[in-house]
Order: structure tokens, then C-alpha cells, then sequence
């Protein structure tokens, strides 16, 4: 039951953020015209996409793949699989890669804990932690991957298919930007994620097979100087690097403002290239906190619609009162989006209201919705409810009932039929029984006369 009630909160939150896409749309703002071949931003407290470009379009996430292997690994420590304690000893076939893998130096026979193994697999995007980890918790990588697969669909990742749990390049590996927003909103729940992917350095100490600590870097040049230096983004928390020559060089990442504001961006397909000043760029990392700066400079939480709002309150005709022949109704709650610079003046508020409300009516009484359309685009609609309380007419409810009864046709014919039956009883009583009296023969008392002749015998 939890994973049906989990998808539908999956796809409720899909259709949320796919009806979100186009508000940049209801505004007046520039493009940003990313250098990416897939790109999104989003307010990830409120989950609202803010800016798409190619969101849904399936690319090859490389390293960001990791994000979802993390996530597995954390949904299996919080169902009691595993704990972050939980030791585990590197496998020959784990730690065996392919030329030019990123890697943490993790040798075969090295015990490690999940929570090493997580470290090493998002601080320095170690292929064979992934590998480590995915036989840890599923004794191989096919049912691993199964598991990631199955994770996805739970968060409403419909553009998404993984074949590893590392994101080296395979044809049958892809995800989109929107579904990358969604896996790293998932992971960004725990704790442990957050501490994580947030660490610039993190120190491997010695274990039974390496007597020397490792320092190892993150990869994410927004919050690390290792790898990129000069690109570092003060707003940045992280998440998740990616890059194979098949993929470009992608990056999932998370700032957040003075105000405490939290958004998303992920890039995808990006380049190291020249700029037209002839600078180079590590593009995923440039353009990914120049959306983030964006779209803090330019978008604000709004309110678009709440009880307080101009023109908002309503009159509704009353029948039955003897009091008042009309109540007053607005709206319940607010309707908020995360938007550039809003003008009400510009707002349609589209009315759901009935011709007219019968007494008694109780304040606070739900009579209709109004829905806030802005350039075409609809944000939501809210309760409409009475102010006061209208009290009801006896005299015309019992009126009404009456008017309302005789309406019917079957109560029209019952009367008409008592009618007859009265009439045919009153022609009875009058005219059909008194002729049926008048009519009856009349006899004479046949019993002895007096003096009569009787003739037995004397005494």
C-alpha cells in the first residue's frame, strides 16, 4: 500500500511541476539561454519549476546516476537492510573497472562502512563504492539496479531507465533534467546526503588494507576548488557531478539564499569550451550558478490570492430569509507561486458561484471557488465561503415546501383523485341514495287483528 500511496504522491507531484513549466511563460522575463543541451530550475521548497529548457528530453546522466544509487542504499538503512555501521569487504569484480573510471582507491579485501562507501562514492565519485555498495545491499549488480529502477518509478521518474548503479555510458542509461530534480529533491531528505554532498574534503582513514589516510575531493567545483578552481558558488550545498563523452559534463545542484530560499538546477550536456572572449568554461558549473543567481534575482514568493485580495469578495442572492436578501462570500486560504514581478491588476478570477443560496446559511459555509488565471495560465483555485450567518423564514420554508410538493406531479394526482372520490360521495349522499330509498316497496302489518275470526272451539 505505501508504494501505491508513494506513486500517487509521485504523480500528483509530476502534474504539479508540469503545470508549473510554463509559468515562466506569464511573465515578462529574459531567457537565459543556457549552454547546455538540457537544462532546469526549480523552487525546490515549494517544488515549482521556475525555468526548462529540454527538461523532459532524455539525456545520459554519467555521475549524476549516483544520486539514485545513494538513495537506494538510504531507503534500504531506513527499511533495516543496513545501517551506516554495517562493514563490508570490496570484491574482486567491484573494484575491477574500466579505463579511465573515476575511482576512490579502494582495493579488493578492503572493509569499508556504508557510510565510508557512501562518501566514497559521492565526494570523489568513486565507481567501485557504487559497486561495493549494490553488492552490499543486493548481493549483485542486475538486482541493484532492479532496485534503482524500481525507486524511480516510486518518485514519478517516467523519463528515466537505469542499466548500472554508476552511470558509466549505456545506451539503455538515460534520465531527464526533470527526473534528476526529482531523485535529488528525494536524496536531499536525509541528513546524511545533505552532510555529504556538501563536503569539499573528506579523509579515508586507514583500514586493513591501506595504512595511510586518503584525502579525498569533491568533484563539484561549486563547492570545491580541487579539480576547477574559480568557479566556487557561495549559495551552493551541493549535489552531484557527472561526465562521459557521451553525456557532456552534467551537474545536479542545490543553493540556497540569505532568505533561506532553496532551488534546484540541473544541467546536462554541457562543454568545457571557449567563451566568444576566447575564456575557456567548465560550462556545468558556470552556467549552473548563473541559473541559480538568476532565478534568486528574479523570482520572489507571492501571494497571488488570499481573502485580503482586491475585488475578491462576492454577493450571492438569498431566498427564504426574512432578514437579508443577500450574503457576502469570499475566498478560504491563498494561492501562492514562486514568480517574477506580479501585477494583480492583470489577474482574471474566474467565479464559481450558484445563482442563489437558500437560508439558513452558516458563516464560514463553502458556496462555490474562485480559480486566478494570469496570462492565460491557471494557478489554482480556492474555496468561496459565506461571511454571516442567514437565518431561514419558517413561514417561507413552509411556504416553499408546500410550493415544492405541489409541484409534483404524483401529489397533483393524488389530489385530483381525493377530489373525485369527495365529489362522487357528495353526488352519492345527495342525489343517489335518497332515490334509492324513495323507490323501495312498502308493506302492511300482516300480524293479528283484533276481534279476528277465530274459530276453535269456545269454552
Amino acid at each position: 500500500m505505501k508504494k501505491y500511496i508513494r506513486r500517487a504522491a509521485a504523480l500528483a507531484t509530476a502534474l504539479v511541476l508540469t503545470l508549473s513549466l510554463c509559468l515562466p511563460a506569464a511573465f515578462a522575463l529574459d531567457d537565459p539561454q543556457p549552454h547546455c543541451t538540457a537544462a532546469i530550475v526549480v523552487d525546490g521548497d515549494n517544488n515549482e519549476v521556475l525555468y526548462d529548457y529540454n527538461a523532459y528530453e532524455k539525456r545520459y546522466p554519467a555521475s549524476v546516476t549516483k544520486i539514485m544509487t545513494t538513495l537506494v542504499v538510504l531507503r534500504a538503512i531506513d527499511a533495516g537492510e543496513l545501517t551506516l555501521e554495517t562493514q563490508v569487504t570490496a570484491s574482486k569484480e567491484a573494484v575491477t573497472l574500466p579505463e579511465g573510471s573515476s575511482t576512490a582507491g579502494i582495493v579488493e579485501g578492503e572493509v569499508l562502512t556504508i557510510e565510508q562507501l557512501l562518501y566514497c562514492d559521492l565526494v570523489p565519485s568513486g565507481n567501485e563504492a557504487c559497486n561495493i555498495l549494490a553488492e552490499a545491499l543486493c548481493g549483485s549488480e542486475e538486482a541493484f539496479v532492479e532496485r534503482m529502477n524500481e525507486t524511480a518509478e516510486d518518485l514519478g521518474m517516467t523519463g528515466t531507465h537505469f542499466a548500472n548503479p554508476h552511470g558509466l555510458h549505456d545506451p539503455d542509461h538515460y534520465t531527464t533534467a526533470y527526473d534528476i530534480y526529482l531523485m535529488a529533491s528525494a536524496a536531499m531528505e536525509y541528513e546524511i546526503f545533505r552532510e555529504i554532498v556538501s563536503t569539499p574534503t573528506y579523509t579515508l582513514e586507514p583500514t586493513n588494507k591501506v595504512s595511510e589516510p586518503r584525502i579525498l575531493h569533491s568533484t563539484n567545483a561549486l563547492i570545491s576548488n580541487w579539480y576547477v578552481s574559480g568557479v566556487t558558488y557561495s549559495k551552493a550545498i551541493g549535489i552531484k557531478t557527472g561526465y562521459t563523452e557521451e553525456a557532456g559534463r552534467c551537474l545536479a545542484s542545490a543553493a540556497t539564499d540569505e532568505q533561506g530560499r532553496t532551488f534546484y538546477c540541473v544541467v546536462l550536456g554541457s562543454e568545457y569550451a571557449q567563451d566568444e572572449s576566447g575564456n575557456w568554461h567548465f560550462y556545468s558549473f558556470s552556467e549552473s550558478s548563473r541559473l541559480l543567481e538568476w532565478a534568486f534575482d528574479n523570482f520572489t514568493r507571492t501571494t497571488l490570492l488570499s481573502e485580503t485580495s482586491e475585488n475578491v469578495i462576492r454577493e450571492v442572492p438569498v431566498t427564504l430569509s426574512a432578514d437579508t436578501g443577500h450574503v457576502l462570500v469570499q475566498p478560504v486560504g491563498s494561492i501562492e507561486a514562486t514568480v517574477p514581478e506580479y501585477d494583480p491588476a492583470k489577474a482574471e478570477l474566474k467565479m464559481d458561484l450558484p445563482e442563489s443560496l437558500e437560508a439558513p446559511i452558516h458563516k464560514g459555509q463553502v458556496v462555490g471557488s474562485v480559480s486566478l488565471v494570469y496570462n492565460g495560465i491557471n494557478y489554482g483555485s480556492l474555496d468561496m465561503v459565506a461571511t454571516d450567518d442567514v437565518a431561514r423564514s419558517d413561514f417561507q420554508y413552509t411556504m416553499k415546501v408546500i410550493s415544492d410538493t405541489w409541484a409534483l406531479w404524483w401529489v397533483k394526482l393524488l389530489v385530483i383523485l381525493a377530489v373525485v372520490l369527495i365529489l362522487a360521495l357528495v353526488v352519492y349522499l345527495i342525489f343517489i341514495r335518497p332515490m334509492r330509498r324513495g323507490g323501495r316497496r312498502r308493506y302492511g302489518y300482516t300480524g293479528p287483528r283484533r276481534g279476528g275470526g277465530y274459530k276453535g272451539r269456545r269454552r
